[in-house]
């Protein structure tokens, strides 16, 4: 199952106990998902149709819940793409065009509405109804161990736009892009996405987007560390590489055995020892030396050489 099919199952699960929480749903889902069908004034009939059964699942449900309507489905298997398709069927009946009406899709010797119902978008407990219906008709959720987005589709730029403002009124930043005719509401950071998740009642998904961030975040700590120590590791295998190339030239110019003993002590140790950093060679000596220290007398070593040639 993909990780959009699990968060929608996910929701299909919630169940508003306020009504207009349930029609603001319904009302997402049935404008994005149906096909409204005339045959005369006041004459209507519907049809849903969706390849998600917990889609599917939840469309009836609140049809039956909130509406009473009689429905038809019929479930077919697609053999090409392997998957069931899911059609709701709501023929036509007394009480359709009022259920229409107060489903925000119809307005009143207008046709269909533009846009969000904004009758039934009253409190925060309905936008997020909206939105989770919106997300159930028509969202992806990419795998949050990959590169991870969410986003809504749906045709009709003022939609689009109004369901660009709910998720915003539910505190997550959100894009709209246009592609071929359709309309994208598009979240890419995890934070936004695990938000949006949250507010739609989404509880378990979000916190397996928030396990799979704390393992990426603690994955990249790990490789920038390990960067950093190879690099650490190349710059002191190429400083002791010089080192001791200036070492030979000391015992060839100079001789080891006329300098000091702090440096006499540093080109005995890195003559034995080319691949340790300066620090490490420092706790070798007898008193023990800093890098600091280290580095000087590299420094000294580096003038007499200079002041031989």
């Amino acid at each position: 199952m993909s990780f959009t099919a699990e968060v929608k199952d996910e929701l299909s699960r919630v169940e508003d106990k306020e009504a207009d929480c349930s029609l603001a749903e319904l009302s997402a889902l049935m404008r994005i998902c149906g096909t409204l069908s005339y045959h005369g004034p006041g004459h209507y009939s519907i049809r849903i149709a969706t390849e998600t059964g917990s889609v599917a699942r939840t469309a009836m449900r609140l049809i039956h819940k909130r509406l009473d309507l009689q429905t038809m489905l019929t479930v077919r298997r697609s053999v090409q793409r392997k998957t069931r398709n899911y059609l709701i069927e709501i023929p036509e009946q007394d009480r359709l065009a009022d259920d229409l009406v107060l489903l925000g899709i119809l307005s009143p010797g207008r046709g269909l509405a533009p846009g969000i119902p904004q009758a039934l978008i009253t409190s925060d407990d309905t936008v997020r109804a909206f939105v989770r219906g919106a997300f159930m008709a028509s969202g992806f959720v990419a795998d949050p161990r990959g590169d991870f987005h969410l986003e809504i589709a749906v045709t009709g730029e003022e939609l689009a736009q109004g369901i660009a403002r709910l998720v915003q009124r539910m505190g997550v930043t959100a894009r709209l892009n246009h592609r071929r005719g359709s309309y994208a509401i598009y979240l890419k950071s995890f934070e936004d996405v695990r938000r949006l998740l949250l507010g739609m009642g989404a509880q378990r998904s979000a916190r397996a987007v928030e396990n799979v961030r704390h393992l990426k975040n603690v994955k990249n700590d790990v490789n920038r560390r390990v960067n950093a120590e190879l690099a650490n590791g190349r710059r002191s295998s190429r400083s002791g590489a010089e080192q001791l190339m200036l070492v030979e030239r000391v015992a060839r110019e100079v001789g080891i055995r006329d300098l000091p003993p702090a440096l006499k002590e540093f080109c005995e140790l890195r003559a034995r020892f080319p691949e340790m950093s300066l620090a490490e060679l420092g706790k070798l000596c007898n008193p023990s030396a800093s890098k600091s220290a280290m580095y000087h007398r590299v420094l000294r070593l580096q003038k007499l050489v200079n002041q031989k040639g």
